[in-house]
């Protein structure tokens, strides 16, 4: 076999090695999450099984009815659940139903919080058809609650401001995307003549009401009419917008009672009901059940930062349209949600919005459009709107929804969206702290496990290899340390949690790290039996047992990858310590143990059949034979 060409450089690949601890343990001391002292900063996230959690039971209902759902349902609500706490699967959540009705929570950790894990997050697109002031104040119909001033253009096509300025979130086109924007119209909506309303885009007509109600609901409505009164019902009936009471002060008597109404017995009303009757408020509106505005084909009001109520159209895009969503850093470094959508929803979406730029058929009312005389458009999560942008333009690509967001409320929304809506609504019925399932006793079982197995790795690798034992204990040393750094930092980022089934997976890849180095020293002895020189034997034997190496711990990797993929729970934890152990031992294989082990083969230690460990393998030689100079002259 012919030399190896060229010179290796050791330091070249310490140096990497180095940075990469650097950066790493960087991350573990200073990156987001990092709190506390330092000892706080180097506690990875441990499981259920090691420190116990907290548990949340929800309750299920499938519309405001009050009935159970379907099982079908409740599973598909359970595995939703599932993925939003558990969204990579290495969290160690657990998610089971139990009865008809319930589903239980249990998460690693104290006092956590989740009270937004069992939200419905249903996202619908709908166009404001009127506004009017949502916080009981008894004045006319409020005008757009546009802020005061112009507002530019924006250059793709994006919406405008909200009503409450910079600081809501709004709806704008991906820098990355096409969309027809400025102050003017798009020419191919230019192109298409106003024309009367279209029948899925009405005005204020109570169209949507006309809709069969069913019978439960109808007979909800017939109680809360008899709480009202006769008297106060008719008024309520009779109004075609929202009343002035300052105008009529025996108006606003006759419709007092309304403001004295549940949530739930608000959602029953009809949505023209819900609007014109200035006595019910947004704080009532926005505590109805999230099923009381899920269907998107009949309208809805909903309120904005709790003051102002708008009359909704019909749902035009709704959230399975949106492909994916994920909370992203833009040109100014400022959290944002971005919204990909669907073939089909790019189409309702486009369409949406050219019927709001061209406010097609007049459908929406003076008060509801923005500063510009363009309509806006709502985004609807649940019961309440995240946004109003107005549309200044037809936005043909994947959009944006922006605001003064943190890192933590832009991954929960696109969290929230991205696995989907929720089948039925739930109620939180408590929350309590549970204690671990196995104990500290047991971590410190695992951890002694672990310790013992390194432990007899080491002893056997200096007896057996002596000088060449040292290369086994840093290595093991320095695996060791990425490990633990790769745990803390995961645990902060996809919510990486150790379980003993981690711990158990570690153990296992211990095994795949010493069979590595019998591979390689194993090699190298067969190179110097061969009648090679130390210096030369340790290219050469690198370069033969290199592929071995590789194969190994690809096999092993290749088998938690598997793993990982088809299993559940905390075998799924098991597969990604095996396979991060497993990766880590690579880096350290080519970063550290070939580049030691190179620097050894130039000092005179290893040079000695008894201090290097390579026993018989090296034969005896004189002092001038066995220096550097000679075996260069030979090689040569």
């Amino acid at each position: 076999m012919a030399p190896p060409q060229g010179q290796m450089r050791p330091g070249r690949q310490l140096a990497v090695l180095g940075f990469i601890f650097v950066v790493l343990y960087l991350l573990v001391f200073f990156s987001g999450g990092a709190s506390g002292g330092w000892k706080d900063r180097l506690e990875p996230r441990l499981g259920l099984d090691l420190i116990g959690g907290t548990r949340l039971t929800l309750e299920a209902t499938n519309s405001i009815d009050g009935k159970p759902p379907t099982s079908e349902n409740l599973e598909e609500a359970r595995q939703i659940i599932e993925s939003r706490v558990n969204a990579y699967g290495v969290a160690e959540a657990e998610v089971v139903t139990e009865g008809d009705r319930n589903i239980v929570i249990s998460l690693p950790g104290q006092n956590r919080d989740l009270t937004d894990v069992g939200s419905a997050a249903e996202l619908r697109f709908r166009k404001v058809l009127k506004a009017a002031d949502g916080s009981g104040a008894v004045a006319a119909p409020a005008a757009t609650p546009t802020p005061s001033g112009s507002a530019a253009p924006t250059p793709s096509g994006s919406a405008a401001p909200t009503p409450s300025g910079s600081a809501s979130p709004k709806v704008t086109s991906s820098p990355s995307a096409g969309g027809q924007g400025g102050g003017a119209p798009a020419p191919s909506a230019s192109a298409t003549p106003s024309a009367p309303a279209s029948p899925s885009a009405p005005a204020a007509s109570p169209s949507a009401s006309a809709a069969p109600v069913p019978q439960s609901i109808q007979e909800q409505r017939n109680a809360v009419e008899k709480k009202v009164g006769p008297a106060a019902w008719a008024a309520a009936s009779a109004l075609q917008a929202p009343a002035d009471l300052t105008a009529d002060p025996s108006l606003a008597e006759k419709l007092k009672p309304f403001g004295a109404l549940s949530p739930r017995e608000i959602a029953v009303l009809t949505p023209q009901m819900q609007f014109n009757v200035p006595t019910i408020t947004c704080a009532q509106l926005d505590k109805r059940p999230a099923a009381s505005i899920k269907d998107e084909k009949q309208q809805a009001v909903a309120c904005e930062d709790g003051a102002a109520k708008y009359l909704l159209d019909v749902a035009k895009v709704v959230g399975t349209d949106v492909d994916d969503a994920n909370a992203v850093l833009d040109e100014t470094s400022a959290w944002v949600v971005s919204l990909n959508f669907t073939g089909d929803g790019q189409d309702k979406w486009t369409e949406l919005t050219r019927e709001a730029f061209n406010n097609t058929g007049g459908a929406c009312d003076q008060t509801a459009l923005g500063q510009d005389g363009k309509c806006r458009v709502a985004v609807v999560l649940d019961n309440e709107i995240v946004s109003s942008p107005e549309i200044q333009g037809v936005l043909t690509g994947d959009s944006q929804i922006t605001g003064n967001f943190t890192s933590t409320d832009a991954n929960k929304l696109a969290s929230q969206l991205r696995y989907g809506a929720l089948p039925v609504t739930f109620e939180q019925q408590e929350q309590q702290n549970v204690t671990a399932t196995l104990g500290e006793s047991h971590l410190r079982a695992g951890l002694l496990a672990a310790g013992i197995g390194m432990l007899l790795v080491i002893v056997y690798s200096f007896f057996y290899y002596r000088l060449l034992g040292s290369v086994i204990f840093l290595s093991l040393v320095l695996s060791a340390l990425l490990v633990f750094g790769a745990l803390v930092v995961l645990g902060r980022q996809i919510g990486f949690t150790l379980t003993l089934a981690g711990i158990a997976g570690m153990i296992v890849s211990l095994g795949v790290a010493a069979d590595s180095f019998v591979i390689y020293f194993e090699r190298l002895k067969d190179e110097i039996r061969e009648g090679r020189s130390p210096r030369s034997a340790v290219p050469r034997a690198w370069i033969r047992a290199r592929r071995t190496i590789i194969s190994a711990n690809a096999i092993t990797l290749m088998s938690a990858v598997v793993l990982y993929v088809v299993s559940v729970g905390t075998v799924k934890g098991f597969a990604f310590a095996l396979g991060l152990a497993t990766v880590l031992d690579l880096v350290v294989v080519f970063l550290f143990r070939h580049p030691i082990m190179t620097m050894f083969a130039r000092t005179r230690a290893f040079l000695s059949p008894r201090v290097s460990g390579l026993g018989r393998a090296l034969p005896a030689r004189s002092a001038e034979q066995d220096s550097p100079r000679t075996s260069r002259v030979k090689e040569a």
